[in-house]
């Protein structure tokens, strides 16, 4: 098993770390089959960081395949002076892992592969917790995951730069101005050649009403009366009672 060891790729700046290495030995019916199988992280200090495993008959091969997966899959870490942005403590697996922000001066308080991936990182200050398994696979990418959940920090500055900036308003075509014109010079000859239709004031129909209860009423007036037809004898009877 190797750790700690350090390489640097001097094309893209990155560095390479090897977590660890594991012999494997398969039996089979020949006799036993070995092979190797390697964890490594790449990060470039600048908060870019990622791992990998690879396999292999030997070791140098298996290496260079974990190299390969691990610059395929980089993650971006959000480094705030030096160390995490805020605290998080997540569950992956059978790993629980706990990282908290430090002051300057602290350095890694935290052990294993966490370390190795934090510094790996660019991340100079922090402290944190391992808890549940000691598989390094598990916890380094517990790590990952961990990372890949932490929000950047928004500072007065940020605020300050993103409220100076304003968006400008896209200068339109000239083509489409005249389009535009032309679309309103056509609405207004349409509104021209309609004809203007007289509102009808609300106080005709209010006169024709007066005018037609004027006429009804009149109307009465001039009709004669009808006169009472009653016989002569139909009063006289009434006067007097009738005789049996």
């Amino acid at each position: 098993m190797a750790k700690g060891k350090l390489k640097q790729d001097g094309d893209n700046k990155m560095d390479e770390r090897v977590l660890n290495i594991r012999r494997v030995s398969k039996k089979t019916t020949g006799g036993n089959y070995i092979s190797f199988s390697a964890l490594v992280a790449v990060g470039d200090g600048e908060g870019n960081v990622g791992i990998g495993i690879g396999r292999g008959l030997e070791v140098p091969p298996a290496i260079q395949k974990a190299i390969t997966q691990a610059k395929k899959h980089m993650v971006k870490l959000p480094i705030y002076n030096d160390t995490l942005p805020h605290e998080i403590k997540m569950k992956f697996k059978s790993s629980r892992l706990l990282l908290k922000p430090a002051p300057p001066g602290t350095g890694l308080k935290v052990g294993g592969v966490v370390r190795a991936v934090l510094d790996i990182a660019g991340v100079n200050n922090a402290s944190g917790k391992i808890m549940g398994t000691r598989n390094q696979i598990t916890n380094a990418y517990a790590v990952i995951e961990a990372i890949k959940r932490l929000k950047p920090r928004i500072t007065a500055e940020k605020k300050a730069e993103v409220a100076e900036v304003s968006v400008e308003p896209k200068e339109e075509a000239p083509v489409k101005e005249a389009v535009k014109e032309e679309k309103k010079a056509e609405v207004k000859a349409k509104k021209s050649e309609k004809k203007e239709v007289p509102a009808k004031s609300s106080s005709e129909p209010k006169a024709k009403a007066i005018s037609a209860k004027a006429t009804a009423s009149e109307a009465k007036k001039a009709a004669p009366k009808k006169k009472s037809t009653k016989s002569a004898a139909s009063v006289k009877n009434s006067g007097k009672p009738t005789e049996k």
